[in-house]
């Protein structure tokens, strides 16, 4: 066997420009194919991740939409928060009220903001500085709300962790007067995971956003996150269903309805992955056939002599197959290396897509996933030397011979 494998080399030596182009060819199809495989269970891994990051597997919205796929808010939201905290299935609960504040005075007139009681909240994590106030938004009377707000909202306001400003609810555009205001203490900075990076966005204690937007949303939220105390399927199950028998003015979406939901929006890249995955896997076959037969046709004369002083076809035929197997496992190493680089360089791109999650990726890797894509190219292009090699193995000596000569 060693010496097939040296002969095997010294073939894809003997012209190595062709050999060269042949392995970027299947490295550029095995990149395209593995940026397809993470595009295609990126997204769905990526939203899960998304969804599970704090724990929290059930979103309560009102009656017939998605979490803030609309300005619809739920009346009444003390009741239903405390109904869902007195079950034993549940272990947390945090309610979340979504509006906009103006910002009199500043940079930019107004700001995505969200009310939530800091010690449950599941919308973000703290980068720097510290948290606002909390637990359960107690907060003394005319004393500075604290704030925790994004990178995008420091960059384009010009504040630091520290600084103060207004917010304000209620603005009359006439008279250029807010019928509520309170001033704001930037004390934290905060990565959001469900707010598009390029939206600037503050969080405040619950109680105070409500009191900011007046007696009408005294008791309102826009969604709310449940944690089920069984993180099976069957356990956060029965929570919603539990929920929707309970309570017939919210809907309840656990995660895997959401991600089906997301899924059927998004269907339309992973066709695109598959389609291309296909074309990936036909041009790694059709190079390898093609380089192979060529090499194949050229050594005519040379495999007729082999055959000639007793070597046997599968001799032959294993070597032309160990040429079609280098070929395509070189190709196929390269393009684990380029494909991972252009699916970092992609996913920034596409990352800063309007409207979409600053913590959302499109390509992620999957090591199985992907280890079965690259595998599968190995096969299709090691089969497709098995053709060539036939025909080799098979080549008439005499007739062989006799061309040569003439040749």
């Amino acid at each position: 066997m060693s010496m097939r494998v040296t002969l095997a080399f010294a073939t894809l030596r003997r012209n190595p420009a062709r050999t060269l182009l042949a392995v970027l060819g299947i490295a550029v199809a095995a990149a395209l194919l593995l940026d397809m495989v993470m595009l295609a269970t990126g997204m769905r891994e990526s939203f899960r991740s998304l969804l599970l990051t704090r724990g929290y597997q059930l979103r309560v919205s009102p009656k017939g939409t998605l979490p803030f796929d609309s300005e619809a808010t739920i009346d009444g939201a003390s009741a239903i928060v405390a109904a869902l905290r007195a079950n034993p299935d549940i272990t947390a609960v945090s309610p979340a009220l979504g509006s906009t504040l103006s910002l009199p005075g500043n940079t930019f007139p107004s700001v995505f903001t969200l009310g939530l009681e800091g010690d449950v909240q599941g919308d973000y994590v703290l980068d720097a500085g510290t948290d606002m106030t909390g637990p359960r938004d107690s907060v003394q009377a005319n004393a500075p709300l604290t704030a925790v707000v994004n990178r995008t909202f420091l960059v384009r306001s010009g504040k630091r962790l520290g600084d103060t400003m207004t917010v304000a609810a209620g603005l009359d555009a006439q008279l250029r007067t807010a019928a509520r205001s309170r001033v704001v203490v930037l004390t934290g900075e905060g990565r959001f995971f469900y707010v598009p990076a390029e939206t600037p966005v503050m969080a405040l204690p619950l109680r105070e956003v409500r009191t900011l937007l007046g007696p009408a949303y005294r008791d309102r939220m826009s969604v709310a996150m449940a944690e089920s105390r069984r993180g099976d399927s069957a356990g956060v199950e029965a929570v919603r269903s539990w929920i929707a028998s309970t309570q017939p003015r919210i809907t309840a979406i656990s995660t895997e309805t959401a991600i089906r939901q997301v899924e059927e929006r998004l269907s339309y890249f992973r066709q695109l992955a598959f389609v291309l995955g296909a074309i990936s896997l036909g041009i790694g076959f059709l190079l390898v056939a093609t380089l192979v037969t060529l090499s194949v046709n050229e050594r005519r004369g040379e495999i007729a002599v082999l055959r000639a002083i007793g070597t046997q076809k599968g001799g032959v035929l294993r070597q032309v197959f160990l040429e079609g197997l280098f070929m395509s496992s070189a190709g196929i190493a390269g393009g684990l290396v380029l494909g991972l680089v252009t699916a970092q360089w992609l996913n920034a791109i596409l990352r800063d897509f309007p409207g979409l999650p600053a913590a959302f990726d499109f390509f992620l890797w999957s090591p199985e996933a992907a280890w079965k894509s690259l595998a599968l190219l190995l096969v299709s292009g090691t089969l497709a030397g098995l053709i060539p090699a036939w025909r080799a193995a098979s080549i008439p000596i005499v007739r062989a011979l006799r061309e040569d000569a003439v040749g």
